[in-house]
Parts: C-alpha cells; sequence; structure tokens
C-alpha cells in the first residue's frame, strides 16, 4: 500500500510542484526532523532522507501524520551516486528548501580520538565527506530543482564549533569536527557566489544549543542542559529567518536569530 502511495505522489510532482517543497537530510531525528515537522504542518511537500536500514519510527510517524506530504527516501550524503539517483528521481519537483542537516557530531562522539594527541586519522576523511562535501554535492545535484522554485533557497546546518575566531573557545576537542564546519562554511560560501546570478540565496546557520536526542545521551551538567533550547524554538526561528533571507545575507554565517556569526 505505501509502494502504491509513493508512486501516485511522484506522478503528481508536476502538480505538487505548485506548492512550496523541502529536501531535508538527515530528517530522523533531532534538528533535521523538527524542520520536516514544521514544513509539513505548514503544508509544503516534504522529502526527508534517512541513512538507516529500515524507515526510522520518527519518520514513520511523520508519514502517517502527514501521508499526502510527507516522502521517505534513504540516503547517505557520503554516497554521491545514490545523490544523483535521488536528484534524477526529483527532477521534476521544484524545491523551494534544500536544508541540509546531515552531519557527523562533535567532540561527544568518538571523544578522545578527536583530541590532539590521540588523533584517530581515520576518521578525518569520514567527517570531511560526511559534513564539507556532502551538503556540496547535494547543492550542486539538485541547484536545478531549488532554480525553478519560488523561494530559491539552499541551507545547511553548520556549528560555531566552524568559526576560525570563536570554534576553539573553551575545552579543546572535536578537531576533525571543527575542521569540517569550517570547511563546510567556506564550501557554502563558495556556492553562494555561484549561484548569486540565479536568485538563489544560500543560509550557513549556527543552530545554538540544542535539546537533541543525542544531547540527551551525554553527562551534562544540569545547569548546561537548563540553558538547551528545545528543537522546535531553534528551528521555528530559522525557518523564519530562511523565508527572509536577503541577497545581502546569502553566505553569511548566521545562528538561529539571524545574527551574524565571525569566522
Amino acid at each position: 500500500m505505501r509502494a502504491f502511495l509513493i508512486a501516485a505522489l511522484l506522478l503528481l510532482l508536476p502538480h505538487l510542484a505548485l506548492a512550496e517543497a523541502a529536501l531535508v537530510t538527515g530528517a530522523n531525528a533531532g534538528i533535521g526532523l523538527e524542520f520536516a515537522k514544521q514544513y509539513a504542518a505548514q503544508g509544503w511537500t516534504v522529502i526527508a532522507t534517512h541513512r538507516r536500514d529500515a524507515m526510522p519510527d520518527s519518520l514513520k510517524e511523520l508519514t502517517a501524520k502527514f501521508p499526502a506530504k510527507v516522502l521517505v527516501e534513504r540516503l547517505d550524503v557520503q554516497d554521491n551516486a545514490a545523490i544523483d539517483a535521488l536528484a534524477k528521481k526529483y527532477r521534476s519537483l521544484a524545491i523551494d528548501v534544500l536544508l541540509n542537516n546531515a552531519a557527523l557530531a562533535g567532540s561527544q562522539i568518538y571523544g578522545d580520538q578527536q583530541k590532539f594527541g590521540s588523533l584517530n586519522y581515520e576518521l578525518f576523511d569520514r567527517f570531511m565527506h560526511t559534513n564539507a562535501q556532502g551538503p556540496l554535492k547535494m547543492s550542486e545535484a539538485f541547484l536545478e530543482n531549488v532554480k525553478r522554485s519560488k523561494l530559491k533557497r539552499i541551507v545547511v546546518i553548520s556549528s560555531r564549533s566552524g568559526s576560525l575566531g570563536d570554534g576553539v573557545s573553551g575545552t579543546p576537542g572535536g578537531v576533525f569536527y571543527r575542521i569540517s564546519k569550517a570547511a563546510t562554511n567556506m564550501a557554502m560560501v563558495n556556492v553562494a557566489a555561484s549561484v548569486k546570478a540565479d536568485g538563489v540565496l544560500v543560509g550557513i546557520f549556527h543552530p545554538g544549543s540544542v535539546a537533541t536526542e543525542r544531547m540527551a545521551d551525554l553527562d551534562l551538567p544540569q545547569e548546561t542542559r537548563a540553558h538547551l533550547m528545545p528543537p522546535s524554538e531553534s528551528v521555528a526561528s530559522m525557518i523564519r529567518v530562511i523565508a527572509g533571507l536577503t541577497p545581502d545575507k546569502s553566505g553569511v554565517f548566521l545562528n538561529w536569530k539571524g545574527d551574524v556569526i565571525p569566522w
């Protein structure tokens, strides 16, 4: 039954393109899931991707709630051929917001293997491929979809950890993550310059300290937890900034409220 519904929706893509559409990578949890929820609730068509072997329960629930709006696809952004195949599948869909959210996480993942003095260099390519090359490849593969849309936005969820001026404040660590996010920012600055003539705007966002599922698993001080934003707050603010993005802020590193972050 579900296969039939997806096939029917694909036949309707030219008509669905009349309404806003978003493609969200890493949409099965945290910030990505919240973007998918909020855009679907606004009546958008949402392509929600994940890299699990089977559809995550979170996306099963979302498709059950918005069966005519949410299309779930398996995608690992490290797989260039898979990105090209997905772009070919949805070539007729105008995408208003291409939201690059999928990423490997920071210092809380791989712990000491990301600390100078005990670096595991086998992780370097994985971080760079996922966090920097992934959004770059997605932006190139889906550019024509974005150019055909009304809103014309390409967005990446970066991190303040990628700021050269602010990224190593506090405790050192997360070396590969920080390097990859700095590279992400530079990649998207180049994308912004490349698509300017097409009227496409690029948003680069630090989402703030957000109480995602990953953060819940960490042994954090209670004071730190008290200052974490719920994903709904961060994402609602970013959605407003994305909608109101202006050419002078395209390719500029912003926080979730739209304030400029030096990097």
